[in-house]
């Protein structure tokens, strides 16, 4: 038997979600075969299994893992499950906040104090749908694992439940909590704590009671249990947080702030707090670069107009390299590599591929390498080398009609191009009025790196190298 666990696909990469199992549990994979899809902090990927065998589950679809904890046992023909497994570390009271997931399972036939049946994710559906105690069935499946045909179709009359006392305490019987609909580690957490489910709120996107409403209910009841101060006075009220505030209506639905929203949410505001951020906007004349295209279109296939951008602000940080930096606990290092960013969007967020070592890339060069990343962004094709390392970013909003914007900077950069649309302006040229091509560049920096010359300083040599296309190779 071999474990299979989450893999870690990146420096940065802590935990991810199973949002799909390519392969039906139970079923013989070879080595090689993509055998589910995750979805980490970053992007969704499909996950390769290095082993061949016959492929159990041990996680379900929507739960979250750390990196190496187990998610699956690859068992060769004839072998047989373990009696009892664990997946993950064992949470204790004091991480009720962090993401440890622990999972305990047993073979049907055995019930053993704190253990779990063995049941695929479908049985214990099937289960709480007909009411079921599926710690009463008696499994079939391989390795005497719970599937759904196991299931009864008729459910016994329903135990007797109690309810959490104030202190948060569970005086429920043992198996109050095998029918409430809950994730694997929503079940882990309660065990390990004592809570009876049945009190816990169900999620409304999920439609189950998971693991972070768990965690939510026992923070809620140690805000409640906490004594008032030494001095004899009450504790402070807790300011509400901006989710406390109540709903002004009913929403038609709701989106989960986890994954890449959830990440985005998160490095955004820290960006915000952490940074001095100021932004400046300057016009760039795009006659030239636009003579440029069509010349280059009669030979083959053209860069875009961003790919320019890219290519410019790559030389200028070559021209500038304090702007190609980052702030540590107590200096500003300036980095020998440039390596830039390019946000690109996607229908559940956004993601900043990088393109590494752009000033030494000719246009073409530079061109191939942006569709090759934005294609695999917008496919989950990505590698954790293709989104890690970003030195500075560019985002364009141009394409949806905006002319100007403030960019947020991607931490740990000390600077962000923000692209409007190209657009023809009015000009005055020896008397006479004519059209030329224009574009505003919104450039957010780091106040703490560069003061405003500079940063104006560096944001003209990009300017100036959009004047004079030949000069980006």
């Amino acid at each position: 038997m071999a474990e299979f666990t989450m893999p870690k696909l990146g420096l940065t990469m802590e935990e991810a979600t199973i949002i799909e199992w390519l392969i039906a549990d139970g079923a013989t994979v070879a080595a090689g075969a993509a055998v589910m899809r995750i979805e980490t902090d970053k992007v969704e990927t499909e996950v390769e299994i290095s082993i061949e065998g016959i492929l159990h589950h041990a996680g379900e679809v929507g739960e979250v893992f750390r990196c190496g904890a187990v998610i699956g046992y690859v068992l060769a023909p004839g072998e047989a499950l373990p009696v009892r497994l664990a997946v993950g570390p064992t949470p204790s009271p004091t991480e009720v906040g962090s993401t440890v997931m622990h999972l305990a399972t047993t073979p049907a036939q055995t019930q053993n104090s704190g253990g779990r049946l063995f049941a695929s994710p479908n049985a214990r559906r099937v289960a709480v749908e007909r009411g079921i105690d599926i710690n009463t069935v008696a499994g079939t499946g391989p390795g005497g694992r719970i599937v759904s045909e196991d299931i009864p179709l008729t459910a016994p009359p329903p135990a007797t439940r109690s309810t959490l006392n104030p202190t948060g305490n569970s005086h429920a019987n043992p198996n109050a909590n095998s029918n409430a609909v809950a994730s694997i580690a929503a079940r882990n957490l309660a065990d390990l704590l004592g809570i009876d489910l049945n009190a816990v709120a169900v999620d409304p996107v999920e439609h189950r009671v998971t693991r972070d409403a768990v965690a939510a209910y026992v923070r809620q009841r140690l805000t409640l249990s906490v004594p008032p101060s030494v001095g004899g006075s009450q504790s402070p009220a807790r300011q509400p947080a901006m989710s406390d505030a109540p709903l002004l209506q009913t929403p038609t639905r709701v989106i989960r702030m986890s994954g890449m929203r959830g990440t985005i949410a998160k490095r955004m505001v820290a960006s915000l707090r952490d940074m001095a951020q100021l932004t400046l906007t300057m016009d760039a004349e795009m006659d030239a670069v636009v003579a440029d295209r069509e010349h280059r279109k009669l030979s083959g296939v053209a860069p875009g107009f961003t790919d320019y951008i890219v290519a410019a602000t790559a030389r200028a940080l070559a021209l500038h390299p304090e702007a190609n930096s980052q702030v540590t606990a107590d200096v500003i290092a300036v980095l020998p590599d440039i390596h830039v960013g390019l946000a690109v969007a996607l229908d559940n967020g956004l993601i900043v591929p990088v393109v590494r070592y752009a000033d030494g890339l000719s246009l073409a060069d530079l061109s191939a390498e942006t569709t090759r990343l934005a294609d695999a962004a917008r496919t989950g094709k990505l590698s954790p080398a293709d989104y890690e390392g970003a030195t500075c970013s560019v985002s364009a909003l141009g394409m949806f009609g905006v002319d100007t914007f403030t960019p947020v900077i991607n931490p740990p950069n000390a600077a962000i191009v923000g692209v409007g649309r190209l657009r023809d302006d009015l000009v005055l040229i020896d008397g006479r009025v004519v059209t030329t091509k224009r574009l505003t560049l919104s450039l957010t920096w780091d106040h703490r790196v560069l003061d405003g010359a500079p940063a104006a300083s560096f944001c003209r040599a990009i300017v100036d190298l959009l004047a004079e296309p030949s000069r980006l190779g």
